[in-house]
């Protein structure tokens, strides 16, 4: 017992010791704090699944490897990976690879395009150097010696690959040796553009490519755009840094594009096919609005037809053709018509398979899928009801079911449900808050990814029942790292305005908030015409998880971000409201949130911020001179100031042309200059392909001749994105220090 007493008294001692020594260590770490260099450079990020390609056994899915350098298969029932499609050190010929960036599985799986030495464009565009690989002998050869391709196509069989290079077409057949041949031209930077979108058409109807083949693999069909009498714009190249332009070292450079402004000259389209066997070039004869658009071109299953869909330039009207590549008669299958104008999703919410197709229509007021034949024979009206469908994942042909997205939960929510052909509604998902599905080609499961505001993404397995078979990603690393952090608590909030509108919002309050103090507020938004930024997301707020918001809490602000009038999730009335005058509606419900704040106990109302990117730049300006001075100082960040200086497509969706509106275009940033009111900071690229500098130029100048004070940042060479080595670092810095200093 003596030996045993003082042995037990040491073990209690080192234990009282440890225990202490991890509470004291765990508490210190529970009160770090955020790091804005670590929020900007995705510290912070969740772990996502990218990639998921479904294979057509339906049983399995490819995804690129995490160090790029294999593509592996996995088991949807189990997520078990069963085998490896691809391996950078597994190939046979001339050909070796460090690592690629992507691949396009041929349909019949037997072969993979491999995507290397990727460069993009602009949004969605790019160009890469493209390999062909075999998965039965694993060999790699050249998709083409000819230069980088852009948007290639694999024929329905498999045995042919279409692409574009220098805005002309080519085709290669892999059955006679990978032999390449020219298809057209005709193409030549900014005048005429054959299989991929100009400027204008990638970013505002949301593509990459105009190129597909007919069902019989015996037809090539593309969108020609004939872009010679759109207005040119250019804006400057500098040397700078990261990456740096060492062409410009002595004298900067130019960059010209075509870019069609509101009322002025769109691309001349046109829909070409190419017979492969005879080579002949047709046109067809599609019936086109003068000024119209053809948004989009799909394959069906009938080689006879390939359908055309055209806008209207007021983008009211769509059409539907089916259009015979042979004959080139082109007979109209559907029209959609509906108030205002058709939102910038319906061609991606648009599916074509075996004998018919389906596509969302908002005809009711409320967006919904309708399933036709392909002769344009409605059959059925799918989904019903209050509630908008928010992405059409697909069709079932043997159960005739349809799966997708939609807000039946609330506005502020996305479930996947499945309509079966009795048109009962199943939710597939299991929790409340974001859901995003990939489901295999048999429709047995489907890869969920949930999300709410307090959860980071949750990667599950689930069968056709939406039960959960496995979960692939927890992000409890992320929650882990995240609850050593000093952070502040987020809720949602509706409130209405003066008006009887209710509004939807988020805060994030401080961690030590007490309701007896007065906080300043820093107000962030965007308020473009159906967007949302309050959901019930990880994803709400800024880079994922309010984490910037949560920086802000750090420093003593709440955030908070309500979505006013025009945004999305709440049907056509509430979206379109702000047609022909945007603008003017959204900063008016935002000066009612800071109004509305200001009358809570715990708010400063003297120190009450806003701030915004892109539309949300446009709105804090907006707001700043809507006649009622309620906010202290604000950001603008990459800001449209005139509908005038921004594209065709988007702007006339929501505004006409300045011909047609011209009271509408005359309230804008500009006009408005004298009014403003508060510390303005305005920040742009140089290199803006978007939103140009220009817009900033004129506004800040507007400023100047009302003798605003206000302080201007530039970003060398940087786009609408406003990224690349330590600029995002730099720029928060300067909103944070902004919002410090001048409230």
């Amino acid at each position: 017992m003596k030996r045993i007493i003082p042995f037990f008294i040491l073990s209690f001692f080192h234990f009282f010791i440890f225990s202490f020594f991890h509470f004291f260590i765990s508490q210190s770490f529970a009160n770090e704090k955020l790091n804005l260099k670590d929020i900007c450079s995705s510290t912070y990020s969740a772990k996502r699944i990218y990639g998921v390609h479904p294979l057509n056994d339906g049983e399995r899915y490819s995804q690129l490897s995490a160090d790029s350098k294999q593509i592996v298969a996995y088991s949807f029932r189990n997520g078990m990976e069963t085998g490896v499609l691809f391996d950078v050190a597994q190939t046979r010929g001339k050909v070796k690879l460090d690592r690629i960036d992507g691949y396009i599985m041929s349909p019949d799986e037997k072969n993979i395009l491999i995507q290397t030495q990727t460069k993009g464009i602009y949004r969605r565009s790019k160009t890469a150097v493209y390999y062909i690989y075999n998965m039965v002998n694993r060999t790699l050869v050249p998709l083409s010696d000819g230069g980088p391709q852009e948007c290639p196509v694999w024929s329905p069989d498999g045995y042919m690959v279409a692409f574009v290079r220098d805005n002309n077409i080519f085709l290669v057949k892999l059955l006679f040796s990978n032999s390449e041949s020219q298809v057209t031209k005709d193409g030549e930077y900014n005048k005429v553009i054959n299989g991929k979108p100009d400027w204008v058409y990638e970013e505002e109807f949301v593509t990459d490519r105009s190129l597909v083949f007919n069902a019989d693999n015996t037809m090539l069909c593309w969108i020609r755009y004939d872009e010679t009498e759109v207005p040119q714009f250019s804006f400057p190249w500098y040397k700078g840094l990261n990456p740096s332009r060492d062409q410009y070292l002595t004298y900067p450079g130019e960059f010209e594009y075509k870019y069609p402004m509101a009322g002025e000259k769109n691309s001349k389209v046109s829909v070409l096919s190419f017979d492969i066997k005879s080579h002949q070039t047709r046109t067809m004869q599609v019936p086109l609005e003068q000024e119209g658009y053809i948004p989009r071109i799909f394959m069906t299953s009938d080689p006879t037809k390939i359908a055309v869909v055209t806008l209207n330039r007021h983008q009211d009207r769509m059409d539907i053709y089916m259009a015979n590549p042979r004959s080139t008669e082109a007979r109209l299958a559907v029209r959609d018509e509906v108030k205002n104008y058709i939102g910038e999703n319906a061609c991606n919410q648009m599916l074509f398979f075996d004998g018919g197709f389906a596509m969302c229509s908002e005809r009711d007021g409320w967006n919904h899928i309708y399933q036709y034949d392909l002769n344009g024979t409605l059959k059925r009206q799918v989904t019903k009801g209050e509630f908008v469908v928010t992405d059409f994942y697909g069709y079932d042909a043997k159960t005739s079911s349809f799966y997708y997205a939609s807000t039946q939960e609330s506005p502020l929510c996305r479930g996947i449900f499945k309509t079966d052909a009795k048109g009962k509604d199943t939710k597939l998902s299991t929790e409340k808050g974001t859901n995003a599905a990939v489901f295999s080609k048999s429709f047995k499961y489907f890869m969920n990814v949930f999300s709410n505001l307090q959860t980071p993404p949750v990667t599950s397995l689930c069968d056709e029942r939406g039960r959960s078979l496995k979960t692939l990603i927890d992000n409890k690393e992320l929650v882990n790292k995240l609850s050593q952090k000093e952070l502040g608590t987020k809720e949602f909030f509706t409130f209405r305005t003066s008006n009887g509108t209710e509004l939807n919002g988020y805060m994030v309050k401080p961690a030590s908030f007490s309701p007896s103090k007065r906080y300043p507020v820093i107000m962030f938004q965007y308020s473009g015409p159906g967007s949302q930024q309050v959901l019930d997301s990880w994803y709400t707020g800024n880079m994922g998880g309010c984490i910037y918001e949560q920086y802000l809490a750090q420093e003593g602000f709440i955030s908070v971000c309500v979505d006013g009038r025009g945004t999305g999730g709440r049907g056509a009335e509430f979206e379109k409201q702000t047609y022909l005058r945007l603008g003017q509606m959204e900063a008016e419900d935002q000066v009612e949130t800071a109004i509305y704040l200001a009358s809570l106990p715990y708010i400063d109302k003297n120190r009450i911020g806003i701030w915004g990117w892109s539309f949300g730049g446009f709105c804090t300006l907006m707001s700043m001179s809507e006649g009622r001075p309620v906010f202290a100082a604000g950001v603008a960040v990459a800001p449209p100031t005139c509908w005038r200086y921004y594209d065709s497509v988007y702007t006339e969706r929501f505004m006409r042309t300045p011909k047609e509106n011209p009271e509408g275009y005359d309230v804008s940033a500009i006009s408005r200059a004298p009014q403003l009111s508060g510390n303005l900071l305005i920040c742009h690229g140089l290199a803006d392909d978007n939103v140009h500098f220009r817009n900033t130029a004129e506004y800040t100048e507007a400023l100047v001749q009302a003798d605003k004070d206000f302080r201007q940042l530039t970003y060398t060479n940087r786009n609408h994105s406003i990224y690349g080595g330590n600029t995002r670092n730099h720029l928060f810095r300067q909103i944070t220090t902004w919002f410090k200093t001048q409230m």
